[in-house]
C-alpha cells in the first residue's frame, strides 16, 4: 500500500489555512522541504514529519488516518448527481447531491424531487446551520416554527436550521426545489 505523503501535506496545510512559509516558520524547517514533501520529490523522515506536523498541530495517527479529496470538480452533468437518499414519510422524496462527497466542503447543494403528496413527515427536521432553497416547479407547503407558506416555481426560503421545518408536495404534480445548507448537514 502506497500512501502520498505529499499530497496529504498539502490537503493538511491548506485545511487549515497556511501557506507553506507559515507552516515551514511553525515547524522550524525550510520552505524548499516542505514544497519538496508536497511534490513528493523527498520522503520526510519520522521526526521530521512529525515536526512538520506539529506545526500544523495534527498527530501522526490523524495524519495517516484522514482521505485527502481528489480535486474538487467544478461542473456536473445531470446524472452525476449522487442520490443520497429517498425518504418515504408520504409519498417518495428524492435528494440529489452535487458532488459525491462532502469531505472538507462547508456546502452541500441538493435537487430535491417531492411526488405529489410526499411530506418529511410529522415530526419537524431540526439540525445545525442555515439552509435555503427555489422552487422550480410544483407547489411545496414550508413550514418553519408556527409559520407556513405554499411556494411555487421562482418562491424560495431561507432561515436557520434550528427552527422546526417541514416540508410537503401539495398539488397534483411533483415539486422540484434546488437547496443549499451549510454546514452539509443532511
Amino acid at each position: 500500500m502506497s500512501i502520498d505523503v505529499g499530497a496529504r501535506l498539502r490537503f493538511v496545510r491548506a485545511r487549515h489555512g497556511l501557506s507553506q512559509r507559515t507552516l515551514a516558520k511553525r515547524a522550524g524547517v525550510t520552505n524548499s522541504a516542505i514544497s519538496l514533501i508536497e511534490a513528493n520529490r523527498v520522503n520526510p523522515s519520522v521526526g521530521a514529519l512529525k515536526r512538520i506536523l506539529d506545526g500544523v498541530p495534527i498527530g501522526m495517527a490523524e495524519f495517516f488516518a484522514l482521505e485527502p479529496e481528489p480535486e474538487r470538480k467544478a461542473f456536473f452533468a445531470a446524472e452525476e448527481l449522487t442520490e443520497i437518499g429517498r425518504r418515504a414519510a408520504k409519498g417518495a422524496i428524492s435528494y440529489r447531491q452535487v458532488g459525491d462527497s462532502l469531505f472538507g466542503r462547508n456546502l452541500q447543494i441538493l435537487k430535491e424531487r417531492y411526488e405529489p403528496g410526499a411530506d418529511t413527515g410529522r415530526v419537524p427536521l431540526s439540525h445545525e446551520g442555515e439552509e435555503g432553497g427555489i422552487v422550480l416547479s410544483g407547489r411545496l407547503e414550508v413550514t418553519v416554527d408556527a409559520e407556513r407558506r405554499i411556494l411555487g416555481p421562482g418562491d424560495a426560503y431561507s432561515f436557520d436550521s434550528r427552527r422546526p421545518h417541514r416540508f410537503r408536495c401539495v398539488g397534483p404534480h411533483p415539486c422540484e426545489v434546488v437547496s443549499a445548507c451549510t454546514p452539509p448537514s443532511f
